[in-house]
């Protein structure tokens, strides 16, 4: 089946949206503002006692906003990204495991791109983005496939402000990078509305040493360019009685020039075009939530000639309710239909997914969660899939709490479309990858009226079975359940704020030490046995400062990665690297109706030649400066 270049105009849709904008702008200025319903869904982390999720601060306070979700999370968190290069595709490595471990969500919508199996960070920019998640550890019971080593969540919301507000920001930053953004968001009656657009252009002419080539030359990166613009829709309508029905689109475009390895003259190009749109309607009663979903995720990429398109279609029910003050109940059921045309094969299928997560409180410190979870794929069922969770808070006062957490949960991995229908090479008969993790951690806070802080620490271990990898048979690769993976490790999480004098200062730490290792290897590697697997680093330390009073604000920002094996049999290494970063900013008003801020980062303090990736260079000391306006 061929596939025909079905990119959706970008600029057209932009185009028609401006008069939309222009007239709910005059209809605002005649319109009585109501007050409004508050009605929310149920937030992820209530069903998931014994397990740690993480949300981001992302105020101004923490340094200019900007970059991808890939840039994100490796400045902030101690999680690992493979990135091969700056404004390059980019994957997530959670507690030892491969790109396609992790569930990527956004508004709830799973959108992994079902072909690959994951999900490329480098494409969804921190602009129009409201909030940012991570749940650490398996979490199939919760979230279905994907989610063996965590996952992360991404979400835009509206502002209950009523007031209307338009925000422009612009960042020029080193090597000849500019980004730009404006959004507007306001409140008609009962219906409330956000609009966003961004564009990102990044020349990355940076300089680097070519340790590919003889005498190790400087050179200047000549074919690592991305073009990067999208649109972000966000509409609610409280419809009354506790009745809210609430839709996000974003569509985004993102043309790059594929940043070669050293030494090569290569000079590939990769176009993608996604569409994802996504529409709730939710109902809150008084020991009752109802929630319907529908969504969509298209995702189209072009790389050099070859086109390949994913369609993702989903629809989902779920009700929440308290049937005392002891119990919680979630249950719910979700249909997923995906369509690919792929350059070398086109395939259709069907997945449904039943699931129920029950929490159990026997005692206002004592805390227990059940979630269990059956997907049908294709009409036959995956293995199934319990989760249980447990939390202890053994010390509560006024001022400090002390608690001990636990759980073990099972996860799984549907082959990808890749591994199953590939021509030559594809699989259909593989099995699912399954994977057993429990954790056990501590954790601990206090707070009084100047100082606040709290730490974290967390002891996992998880064993993944029928991990899938390719393999060389007579002409071509296939790929094959052969291996089997244990991933331990600890994560420690500590952070403190103290506010004196109108100042506010705070400090924060977040390592993780991973150890992984391959327990059962495919015939003629017997040296990968008990290795750690290839670009898990050990060790990733992650530290920041920061200080803000009224007007000013400022940041100094750490990071550590230990050494990352090139190969499975542990033979060659990348060696570890340290960088810094620091960062102020200065916020402003002018009479009434327009104020802002002025920011000024530096990253790379210290010029540090490195290398996430092998003979892929990254980029010494550069600068940014972001002017941030609000009407």
């Amino acid at each position: 089946m061929a596939v025909v270049n079905r990119r959706i105009p970008f600029l057209a849709i932009v185009w028609l949206l401006l008069p939309v904008w222009g007239y709910c702008q005059e209809l605002a200025r005649d319109t009585v503002e109501l007050d409004p319903v508050e009605v929310a869904a149920v937030p992820m982390r209530t069903y998931a006692y014994g397990q740690r999720i993480r949300s981001l601060d992302l105020s101004a306070a923490e340094g200019p906003s900007g970059g991808s979700v890939g840039d994100l999370l490796q400045d902030r968190t101690g999680l690992f990204i493979r990135a091969y290069g700056p404004g390059m595709a980019a994957s997530l490595s959670i507690r030892g495991t491969s790109a396609g471990h992790n569930a990527l969500f956004w508004n709830g919508l799973p959108v992994n791109s079902p072909s690959l199996g994951q999900a490329d960070y480098s494409i969804f920019p921190m602009a129009g983005m409201d909030q940012v998640d991570i749940h650490y550890g398996s979490a199939g019971a919760l979230y279905g496939t994907d989610a063996i080593g965590g996952a992360v969540h991404l979400s835009t919301s509206l502002s209950r402000d009523q007031r209307r507000k338009s925000h422009v920001k612009t960042q020029l930053g080193s090597f000849g990078n500019w980004g730009q953004e404006i959004s507007h968001q306001q409140r008609l009656q009962s219906i409330s509305f956000r609009t966003s657009l961004y564009r990102d252009v990044l020349a990355n002419r940076y300089p680097y040493t070519d340790w590919a080539s003889p005498d190790t030359p400087i050179r200047y990166q000549d074919h690592a360019a991305v073009h990067q613009q999208g649109w972000v829709q966000d509409i609610r309508a409280d419809l009354g009685k506790a009745q809210v029905l609430q839709a996000s689109v974003w569509l985004g475009e993102i043309q790059r020039e594929v940043q070669p390895v050293m030494g090569s003259s290569s000079r590939d190009v990769q176009n993608d075009t996604n569409l994802r749109a996504v529409l709730d309607y939710i109902k809150n009663g008084p020991k009752t939530t109802w929630n319907i979903k529908a969504g969509i995720v298209r995702d189209y990429m072009e790389f050099n000639s070859d086109v390949n398109l994913t369609l993702q279609a989903l629809l989902a029910a779920a009700v929440d309710w308290e049937p005392s003050a002891h119990w919680q109940s979630r249950s719910g059921v979700r249909y997923t239909r995906i369509q690919g045309d792929l350059s070398t094969y086109s395939h259709s299928e069907q997945r449904i997914e039943l699931y129920q997560a029950t929490n159990y409180k026997p005692l206002d410190n004592l805390a227990f969660s059940l979630q269990l979870r059956q997907l049908l794929h294709e009409g036959q069922p995956v293995p199934f899939t319990p989760g249980v969770g447990v939390s202890w808070t053994f010390v509560k006062s006024p001022v400090q709490q002390w608690e001990l957490l636990g759980a073990a949960s099972k996860g799984f991995k549907v082959p990808t479309l890749n591994d199953r229908y590939w021509v030559p090479g594809g699989n259909p008969d593989l099995a699912s990858e399954q994977s057993w993790s429990k954790e056990l951690g501590f954790n601990q806070q206090f707070t009084n009226k100047i100082l606040q802080f709290s730490n974290r620490l967390s002891a996992f271990h998880m064993s993944v079975d029928n991990w899938i990898i390719w393999l060389p048979e007579e002409s071509y690769w296939t790929p094959k359940n052969v291996r089997k993976v244990v991933s331990k490790g600890l994560e420690y999480f500590m952070e403190w704020e103290l506010k004196q004098g109108g100042w506010d200062l705070g400090w924060e730490a977040d390592y993780a030490w991973t150890h992984t290792s391959n327990r059962s290897v495919a015939a003629g590697n017997e040296m990968d046995l008990g290795k750690q697997l290839p670009y898990v680093p050990i060790h990733k330390l992650q530290v920041r400062g920061k200080v803000k009073n009224d007007r000013f604000s400022g940041f100094v920002s750490g990071q550590y990665t230990g050494e990352r094996f090139l190969t499975s049999d542990n033979q060659t290494a990348l060696p570890a690297y340290s960088l810094w970063g620091a960062g102020v900013s200065r916020t402003f008003s002018w009479k009434k109706w327009v104020s802002g801020s002025v920011a000024l980062e530096v990253q790379n303090v210290w010029n540090t030649e490195y290398q996430l990736l092998r003979l892929r260079p990254m980029p010494g000391r550069n600068f940014q400066l972001t002017i941030h306006l609000e009407l």
